[in-house]
């Protein structure tokens, strides 16, 4: 035999031998997979409809890579449409998004919330679906027999407990609040920008010269137009009762509107409703900058002794505050837009930050309602802010502890479903 018939012969030897290697390997069948097991679809509780909780039994001995495909059918589409699909150590009982109280946590059970809403659209109440669980791992697969369920809606939300119990709590706060409000008083903290609203109104009551009072560009949605309002009244209360002159240079005309009204109403409770005139008010443009050109020609015309900017600003308050300070007027700015700050701290004798805007017409008023809504509002900022410090120290030690059942516990309690 040649040396090349040898090295052929060789080569031939070894394909025939992978082959039958290979079929070999071919013919051993694959492991089955256990059956699905304890399978039931009930309503999913606490929701509004429309979603049906499946559980059934997990497989320890499924192999890795085994993949769990979630059917779902209606007597109206009649085929089945696949709606999850997860690995085997996925989509556990405790995986579930629902608190302690409302939800007992059941080992070694997968359960899955199937959205209907998803794949039928809207779905009524009682409304018949069915279901199957097919499970795949490699070339084989089992699949369960076919159940049938139905969906409601909840009326009662047992998972946001911890959330009506904060509102009872904040509730019963108020109507204390409201109680020693009518009583004794409520304890505010100064604010000295609010305090020198009597030091500008008398100024230009002795100087002779008008105050202006610029509510911003905001509209009337906004927070702190509202709250603008609120203090608007109140000026203008004091404004006729040292019988001075105001005037009110609008963006908005709806704006404009609630403010004619609320300065109407002022001077009817100050005892002056003669001394009202329909042009305090006055619309000049929704421009932004053709405003701001206008208010600063009128200040620079007619040299106010104080001009105020409540409300919501955007690039123009910078415009409206330096004009007004050249004319040595006592300026009294304030705004929750945290952009402008600046520019009224630097331009302005004072300036209120963020939420003494809106507790200025409680500041102002002295009334019981708003006073306790203002402490009712502090109360729930207090709670929040204990919470946070307690839970973030609650949490690090079971963290180093590892107690990962109690920092869940404790993360339930404060977590908002």
């Amino acid at each position: 035999m040649t040396k090349n018939k040898l090295i052929f012969f060789i080569i031939l030897s070894l394909l025939t031998a992978g082959g039958a290697s290979a079929a070999a390997k071919k013919s051993i069948p694959s492991p089955a997979l256990a059956a699905i097991s304890g399978l039931s679809a009930a309503d999913m509780p606490y929701d509004s409809g429309g979603t049906t909780l499946l559980s059934w039994d997990a497989d320890p001995t499924a192999p890795a890579g085994t993949v769990y495909r979630v059917f779902v059918s209606s007597l109206e589409t009649g085929g089945w449409i696949k709606a999850e699909e997860f690995g085997s150590g996925e989509k556990m009982s405790g995986s579930l998004d629902l608190p302690f109280w409302a939800w007992k946590t059941r080992p070694g059970v997968h359960e899955v919330k199937v959205e209907l809403n998803n794949s039928f659209g809207e779905v009524n109440d009682g409304q018949v679906f069915h279901f199957k669980i097919s499970k795949v791992g490699g070339a084989v697969s089992a699949e369960s027999a076919a159940v049938s369920g139905s969906t409601r809606g909840n009326w009662f939300r047992l998972d946001r407990l911890n959330n009506i119990v904060m509102l009872a709590l904040v509730t019963i706060v108020f109507f204390w609040a409201v109680s020693h409000a009518k009583r004794k008083g409520l304890f505010i903290r100064r604010i000295a920008g609010l305090d020198a609203i009597d030091e500008a109104i008398g100024r230009a009551t002795e100087m002779g010269k008008p105050i202006y009072y610029v509510p911003g560009i905001g509209d009337m949605t906004m927070v702190s137009t509202i709250a603008s309002t609120f203090i608007l009244g109140e000026v203008s209360k004091k404004v006729a009762q040292y019988d001075s002159t105001i005037k009110v240079p609008h963006y908005n005309p709806v704006v404009m509107t609630v403010s004619k009204e609320v300065v109407k109403q002022a001077f009817l409770e100050a005892g002056r409703p003669d001394s009202f005139r329909e042009d305090i008010n006055q619309f000049i443009s929704q421009d932004q900058f053709s405003y701001a050109a206008s208010v600063d020609g009128m200040i620079s015309r007619e040299k106010p002794a104080a001009c105020f900017f409540m409300g919501y600003f955007a690039a123009e308050s910078l415009l409206l505050a330096e004009v007004g300070a050249t004319t040595g007027a006592i300026q009294i700015a304030g705004t929750d837009a945290e952009g402008q700050l600046p520019f009224f701290f630097t331009s302005c004798d004072y300036t209120l930050i963020g939420e003494e805007l809106y507790a200025a017409g409680a500041y102002l008023s002295k009334d019981p309602m708003l006073l306790s809504a203002l402490k009712a509002q502090d109360f729930g900022k207090l709670v929040v802010m204990v919470s946070v410090v307690l839970g973030a120290i609650t949490v690090s030690v079971c963290s180093l502890m590892h107690w990962g059942v109690f920092a869940q516990l404790i993360a339930n309690l404060f977590k908002s479903y």
